[in-house]
């Protein structure tokens, strides 16, 4: 049984690509963005024979790059790095990814200060923080593997113009991923994170000033007036946002008067599926890492636990064994595994979904108590599909947990969520294989007629969210379907939606000319 102390890696540790060829100038591009961009064919294969331990063509490794100081003053001539760009052409990719570098000694350097702004202003436990800091740095590597898929992109922005970015509270560290994926391709960038998080804030811009100047600003004022100056600047043509369905979906109207492209990432409500054959221990070992990292507030955390009946009550003795002995306290404690939530909406969201559960047969078999903003680690037996906790996102350490009988019941089950984001199954790989293949989505964005339900961003089938999420947002392609993500854009006359995960780098980017006209070509544009 695994042990009730989480030390693996969770949710955040990013994601995995299915194998194959790089992705490639050879490839055929397809029309994916406001102004015109595109993305080739195969992105998902870009990690295939790259290792991430050297950075590409830039004469020198990714060890010897992040060695290099940073000067104290505020200027953007920062170690004699040049990211100046042709206006329209592509950037300097070389220089870019030495920023980047040295973006990640600097971060090191302020760990210290990181870890306890995190603790103390967003409520994570300090043991999450600091493997966060480790696991961002670490994953900067990636960044290098993308040249071949980048480097002769433009950005989507002309020289005056910005992209807009809104970030949840819930990222931290991790987010400067979708930071540096935006002005890799040569955009400015103008970041809002989380009032939860505003001396991260103050302090993450205080890193980024000496390395990238004017090219990441931060914006301090609220979430709400800080979407309302997006959505309607002349300048920012392109807006991303992490949060809620349920605040962003207003902006349908404003986004089509504006022509603005809305990139948009959001909750899940993740099925979690042990089918009969299943290796029962790495199952386990999966869920609690994913369940309970973060205190359950991830948007990838499994939610919903479906098992087959022959396996239920085993299943089930050994999750309850597992989730007992974890070790709940305050944020500052370096063992806790579970602390209080960050969020007094999640909170009470959360306290309707165990008393809806109560009233409908739900078996609580551990947990329950709710104590200000500390919930305590729940399980909820025999889960039916109309419980709040099966249809809206949990966003805390509790899971609702139901027995089915054949493949395809689980597969009606996990399929009937507002929700697409992540789905895992655990079982036989052939069987395991078919019911995953059935939940996934397509490999990259596409336009759809409407909201898609019942398809994923991303199915991991045996695997460990720490490989299926590896590098996610830098070779990755994240988000999904339903109301978990989606992106809206004007393509000539046309609003449109697109559907499925993407790359913000791609999104905010424009291939070279070439491609550009044999894509308008293929589709008779």
């Amino acid at each position: 049984m695994r042990s009730g102390r989480i030390r693996g890696r969770g949710p955040k540790a990013a994601g995995w690509v299915d194998g194959g060829g790089k992705a490639g100038r050879r490839n055929r591009p397809f029309l994916v963005s406001t102004r015109t961009t595109y993305a080739p064919a195969g992105v998902t294969r870009l990690l295939a024979g790259a290792d991430g331990h050297e950075s590409v063509n830039t004469g020198r490794s990714w060890e010897a790059l992040t060695r290099t100081r940073v000067p104290s003053s505020d200027t953007n001539k920062t170690v004699g790095l040049q990211t100046s760009r042709r206006k329209g052409g592509p950037v300097d990719f070389a220089a870019r990814l030495e920023k980047i570098a040295v973006l990640a000694r600097t971060i090191e350097e302020y760990r210290e200060r990181l870890i306890e702004y995190v603790v103390e202003d967003v409520g994570f436990s300090r043991r999450v923080a600091a493997w966060e800091i480790g696991l961002s740095v670490e994953q900067f590597r990636a960044f290098a593997r993308t040249r071949d898929l980048l480097a002769e992109r433009s950005p989507v922005c002309r020289e005056d113009e910005e992209v807009a970015l809104l970030l949840p509270y819930d990222g931290n560290t991790w987010m400067n991923t979708a930071i540096l994926s935006i002005w890799l391709v040569g955009n400015r960038v103008r970041v809002k994170f989380s009032t939860k998080g505003s001396r991260i804030a103050r302090l993450t811009e205080k890193m980024y000033r000496p390395v990238f100047g004017s090219e990441v600003r931060f914006d301090h004022r609220g979430g709400r007036e800080f979407m309302e100056y997006a959505l309607r600047h002349p300048k920012i043509p392109v807006v991303c946002i992490f949060g809620s369905d349920r605040h962003v979906l207003p902006y349908d109207r404003l986004c089509r008067l504006t022509g603005k492209k809305l990139i948009f990432e959001g909750p899940g409500n993740d099925p979690f599926i042990v089918l009969d054959g299943a290796d029962l221990d790495r199952a386990l070992a999966d869920l609690m890492d994913g369940k309970y990292h973060y205190s359950g507030q991830t948007c990838v955390a499994p939610e919903r636990v479906l098992v087959h009946e022959s396996l239920y009550e085993e299943f089930l003795d050994s999750f309850v064994a597992a989730t007992e002995g974890l070790h709940v306290g305050p944020p500052s404690d370096p063992e806790a595994d579970v602390v209080p939530l960050a969020s007094v909406l999640a909170a009470e969201n959360i306290r309707h979904q165990l008393e809806d559960a109560r009233r409908k047969g739900g078996r609580i078999l551990c947990g329950g108590r709710i104590e200000g903003l500390l919930v305590y680690p729940t399980v909820v037996a025999d889960a039916i599909e109309h419980m709040l906790g099966m249809r809206e996102e949990i966003f805390g350490p509790v899971s609702f947990v139901a027995p089915f009988g054949f493949p395809e019941e689980a597969l009606r089950i996990a399929k009937a969520n507002r929700y697409g984001l992540r789905s895992t199954v655990y079982g036989d790989p052939q069987e395991a294989g078919l019911v995953g293949a059935v939940l996934r989505g397509d490999p990259y964005l596409r336009e759809v007629p409407e909201m898609v339900f019942g398809r994923f961003g991303t199915v991991s089938v045996n695997e460990p969210c720490s490989i299926s999420w590896r590098d996610a947002l830098i070779t990755k392609p994240i988000g999904g379907y339903g109301y978990s993500c989606w992106v809206w854009e004007t393509v000539g006359s046309r609003f449109v939606l697109k559907q499925g995960p993407k790359l913000f780098s791609l999104e905010t980017s424009l291939p070279p000319a070439g491609a550009r006209e044999e894509a308008r070509g293929e589709m008779g544009c």
